[in-house]
């Protein structure tokens, strides 16, 4: 069922649309080097196949960089120099350009340069990581987006009624929704959808309708997009700090819980709720760095699936809270202090004086124990000479943080006050 044309093609008309930049560059016959960049099923090997055009004027070389190598590389560049000699150009399909490593990616490099042949690489990864930048910078890099669901029921209907290439020499009738709830297993996927049609098909067969319980039974559980360590993993973990900062818990709720059926480990999840605690929620509320360390606890000496309950409360928890960066602001701020200024002499009144030579020579001398002292609160400086009366810590008036601010305005206010 694959396009044969670019009229063929549902789904990505921003780019082979009338006037849409890739038609303007097949069509002025005028095709760069280029990386297509997009998930998996949203047409990146018909397009390739499409831009190369007219097999006569141009030789369509595919490559897997799952398989090839250097090896595989000089073999297409001997034979574009041959087809260069006859007139015809050699355009390298690369799929899955980011398995190529750094060394592949180089030896490749030359020969994009020279125009020797023109590259087309696909790759589900981005390619601003994945893909060395001297090679980049002789790519144009055009992102494809998943197929929307009209996209993709477009292509179960035409693969519903050919009857060359797809099932319409089977007296199969579709039910609209099994139709529908095809393109939504989907997930974007038109190699997914097609699949999971065939699958559906088999099971219908000698009952003439294909139905949306059989569809369901043909897909089973379904299976998210989500990776360990890539694009879709940042993506996804972005969207759930964001929303843990934003007070949004639904959002909030919804990102962790894709996380989780998409298998991430729930101890990251767990990780990252600690750390957020501190950046963003802070003095707020004192409570959330205690509740998200037990939560992280609970995930390790509990395990899954029951620990998904205790992450669901501290998300809300921590969604709901009060807010406050102010403790992540002054540790940074404190760190730009000490490496600004390097080892400062620790104050005389503030070191350890654990022997007589010590103590004769100063330390130790004047300090007040506050705990001997009226309120418990001592004037005295504590911060290296040089570094005089400067603040890092600035509370906000959110939540728990608010009496806080009001007690150390007071503290500050009284440490510089002229001594008596």
């Amino acid at each position: 069922m694959r396009p044969r044309t670019f009229d063929e093609v549902v789904g990505q008309d921003a780019l082979i649309g009338p006037g849409a930049p890739l038609r303007v560059l097949v069509d002025s016959g005028a095709l760069p080097s280029l990386i297509l960049w997009g998930p998996p099923g949203c047409g990146k090997t018909t397009l390739a196949a499409l831009l190369a055009g007219d097999p006569k004027r141009t030789v369509l070389v595919a490559l897997s960089a799952v398989h090839a190598g250097v090896k595989e590389v000089r073999a297409v560049v001997e034979r574009a120099a041959r087809e260069a000699a006859a007139g015809r150009r050699t355009a390298l399909f690369l799929d899955e350009i980011h398995r190529f490593n750094r060394a592949q990616q180089d030896a490749l490099l030359p020969h994009v340069e020279a125009g020797t042949v023109t590259l087309i690489g696909a790759t589900t990864e981005n390619p601003s990581f994945e893909v060395i930048a001297p090679l980049l910078s002789r790519c144009r890099v055009y992102v494809l987006a998943p197929l929307g669901r009209d996209a993709i029921e477009t292509l179960l209907e035409r693969a519903l009624a050919d009857a060359e290439h797809g099932l319409g020499s089977s007296d199969l009738r579709a039910d609209p929704g099994a139709v529908a709830l095809l393109a939504e297993l989907a997930d974007g996927d038109a190699r997914r959808a097609l699949g999971l049609l065939e699958a559906a098909a088999s099971l219908a067969a000698g009952r003439g309708v294909l139905s949306a319980e059989i569809v369901q039974q043909a897909a089973g559980r379904r299976v998210l997009l989500h990776d360990r360590d890539r694009e879709e993993h940042y993506n996804v973990v972005s969207a759930f700090i964001k929303s843990l900062r934003a007070s949004d818990p639904d959002a909030a709720l919804y990102w962790a819980a894709r996380m989780l059926e998409a298998g991430e480990d729930p101890r990251f999840l767990a990780r990252r709720m600690v750390v957020f605690a501190s950046e963003d929620v802070g003095n707020a509320e004192p409570a959330a760095l205690a509740l998200a360390v037990a939560a992280y606890q609970a995930v390790e000496r509990i395990g899954m699936p029951e620990a998904r309950i205790n992450l669901g409360q501290a998300v809300t928890f921590l969604a709901c809270a009060p807010k406050s960066n102010a403790s992540y602001r002054a540790i940074e701020r404190a760190g730009e202090a000490a490496r600004e200024h390097g080892s400062l002499p620790v104050p005389l009144h503030l070191r350890n004086a654990p022997t007589p030579l010590l103590r004769e020579l100063g330390y130790g001398r004047d300090y007040r124990y506050p705990h001997g002292e009226p309120e418990r609160f001592v004037a005295d400086p504590n911060l290296p000479a040089a570094l005089g009366d400067a603040r890092f810590y600035e509370p906000t008036e959110e939540g728990a943080e608010a009496a806080i601010a009001r007690r150390l305005a007071e503290w500050r206010r009284r440490r510089s006050a002229p001594k008596a």
